[in-house]
């Protein structure tokens, strides 16, 4: 299985604490964004990870 991640910029740094313990745990994911704090629309990264 594979997840997906992904956030608004406000959900950046979370995601950031995600990341590390999915490799630690094996776990194959998926990012897809956004990846810094410059503001975006979230509906545009939760489509994708949906």
């Amino acid at each position: 299985m594979k997840v997906a991640i992904g956030s608004d910029h406000a959900g950046v740094a979370l995601k950031n604490e995600i990341t590390p313990v999915l490799k630690e745990l094996a776990v194959a994911w998926e990012d897809y964004g956004t990846n810094n704090e410059e503001s975006v629309d979230y509906p545009d990264f939760g489509e994708k990870v949906a």
